[in-house]
């Protein structure tokens, strides 16, 4: 028994030991480096929020090298409030700032796309079409990590950012000494940069203020918002063509069958940047050549889109209302109007009114607004073919559809048609080639091309030299896709109005390019062309620098009159 105890006591685990002094000391020096180093991170973490800018292209080290006067403020009310008071302050600064970080990275992202901050107001509908943009290029499992992710980044800097405001305050209160100290002298460097405008890197004053600039111009963006929306509904209520009767609107294209087609992406850029330039021109210049050959004459131009980087939408009602189209609230309330548009005006004076629309893949009732007697979405085009990222089919699919359903009939009215073409959608690969129209069938024929290029996710990482050239190769095919259309199946009945929708990203054409895009008239009727000779625009496909450049949302009402009686 005695050997049976010992041994059973020799097999129970050891008793802790009280610990010694050394451990003691080097628990409370761990305890101390972890501190120090979640201190210097909440240091960090506020500094950075309240200086950092909200366009990528401004995030530079100089961008740093700043005095933000928001952080003396917060540190002086903390030493003069009361400790209720000063907790609440600490908070409400807290989730304060973290709102605003999150804003500025919201920015970050809407400049790097449409080339322009977040609207507090009229934006949030953006938030649902990028998800099914994401959607439609990386699928539904994808575009859910995507918006789960951002959903968590945003929790997560709305915490941190408050929970360093807090921890700096404490911090701030059992230093009160030093912080004052440390407050007065900075605020003495503050103002004598500010004074003599002082700046470490050009255009980046030392006296900082953004974070306070930055809320302001969010607070005026408001304001500017709710005044535009009461503007707009002035605009809407005025309308010199509402009341005109169908015999008297587009006399000059009676019997014409019109084809309004819209090339995503097709901006000023793709003809005259260096590195496009040459290329898309050769294409414009050929086929100018080869329509020539056919019969057919071009007359083109410029026109400003409303939007850039995206928003098609924007830039069609843009064109076919005859008003600027530039936010949300501007396209939701002319839907709820009964504006004429370019479509109705084509409706009432008897065509036939369609909307061939690849991209959309789900029901949309705004098309009840535009007029169409009929909409072919992306599953009514008899397409069997494979996705090109986010374009749901090739764009010589799309037009022969066009030609199948609705020209190829006899006995029928002439038609009118908006056709949105996808190809030159970002991301920009993979692009389809072009095959003989005989070829072309349900869309199989494109089965081999979807695998080849860079997966769509990839223009997130890719070289934006690369992405580039993707964009102007999706731009050619496009166009060359329009150009052999006409020369396989044109006549003198048919009238092609082809124009961009709005400029590519900033990914594409850098910063400040402008929102110009081609639009050009294609013709065999000479008769057609000989009504708008008096607009200036130039002979051709190819706009050439000089070309006459219009507001995109006078082009209706011009329209009308050059083609009126």
């Amino acid at each position: 028994m005695v050997g049976l105890s010992l041994f059973t006591r020799s097999r129970r685990p050891s008793e802790p030991q009280p610990a010694t002094p050394d451990d003691r000391a080097a628990h409370v020096r761990t305890r101390r480096i972890a501190a120090r180093v979640l201190t210097g991170l909440a240091c960090l973490l506020v500094f950075l929020a309240l200086v950092a800018p909200n366009q990528l292209a401004d995030l530079t080290p100089g961008a740093f090298l700043r005095i933000p006067v928001e952080g003396l403020v917060g540190v002086a009310l903390v030493l003069v409030l009361p400790g209720r008071a000063r907790r609440v302050v600490a908070v409400l600064a807290g989730v304060s700032l973290g709102l605003l970080t999150i804003l500025k990275i919201v920015d970050v992202g809407f400049f790097a796309v449409l080339g322009r901050p977040f609207d507090l107001l009229f934006d949030w509908p953006l938030l649902h079409a990028a998800t099914d943009f994401l959607t439609g290029s990386i699928g539904w499992a994808g575009a859910i990590g995507a918006v789960v992710a951002a959903a968590a980044l945003a929790a997560a800097v709305l915490v941190l950012v408050t929970l360093a405001v807090r921890r700096l305050t404490r911090l701030v209160v059992r230093r009160k000494a030093a912080a004052t100290r440390a407050v007065a002298a900075l605020t003495a460097v503050w103002v004598g940069c500010a004074l003599l405008g002082a700046q470490i890197v050009p255009n980046v004053p030392v006296a900082a203020h953004s974070a306070a600039a930055f809320a302001s111009d969010r607070v005026l963006q408001v304001s500017a918002s709710l005044r535009d929306q009461r503007t707009f509904a002035a605009e809407l209520a005025t309308d010199a063509f509402r009341d005109t009767p169908g015999d008297r609107l587009l006399t000059g294209l009676r019997g014409k069958d019109v084809a309004l087609v819209f090339v995503e992406t097709y901006g000023r850029v793709a003809i005259e940047d260096p590195e496009f330039g040459p290329q898309v021109g050769a294409v414009l210049e050929a086929g100018t050549r080869r329509l020539a050959a056919a019969g057919f004459s071009s007359r083109s131009a410029f026109l400003t889109s409303s939007t850039a980087g995206g928003g098609s939408w924007l830039a069609h009602s843009t064109l076919l209302s005859g008003l600027w189209i530039d936010n949300q609230r501007r396209y939701h309330d002319l839907e709820a109007s009964d504006r004429l548009t370019l479509t109705r005006a084509f409706g009432r004076a008897g065509w036939r009114t369609v909307g061939i629309m690849p991209g959309v893949t789900s029901p949309w009732p705004q098309a009840a607004f535009y007029g169409y007697d009929q909409v072919y979405d992306s599953t009514h085009l008899g397409y069997h073919g494979p996705r090109f990222s986010w374009a749901t089919m090739p764009d010589q699919y799309t037009l022969a559809a066009f030609e199948r359903l609705e020209r190829d009939r006899s006995g029928r009215a002439p038609v009118m048609a908006e056709i949105p073409l996808v190809s030159s959608h970002a991301p920009w690969s993979p692009i389809p080639r072009l095959v003989d129209w005989n070829d072309v069938g349900d869309g199989s024929v494109f089965d081999s091309m979807a695998a080849e290029g860079a997966p769509p996710e990839a223009i997130l990482t890719r070289d934006p030299d690369r992405v580039r050239t993707d964009f102007r190769r999706s731009i050619e095919y496009s166009l060359s896709s329009l150009i052999s259309y006409v020369e396989t199946y044109g006549d003198d009945d048919l009238v092609l109005i082809v124009l961009g929708d709005h400029q590519p990203a900033p990914v594409v054409t850098g910063e400040n390019a402008g929102r110009d895009v081609p639009i050009t008239v294609v013709a065999r009727d000479p008769a057609v062309l000989d009504r708008i000779s008096g607009w200036g625009w130039q002979e051709g496909l190819k706009p050439g620098p000089q070309a006459p450049v219009w507001r995109m949302d006078s082009f209706r009402d011009r329209f009308l009159g050059a083609f009126g009686p």
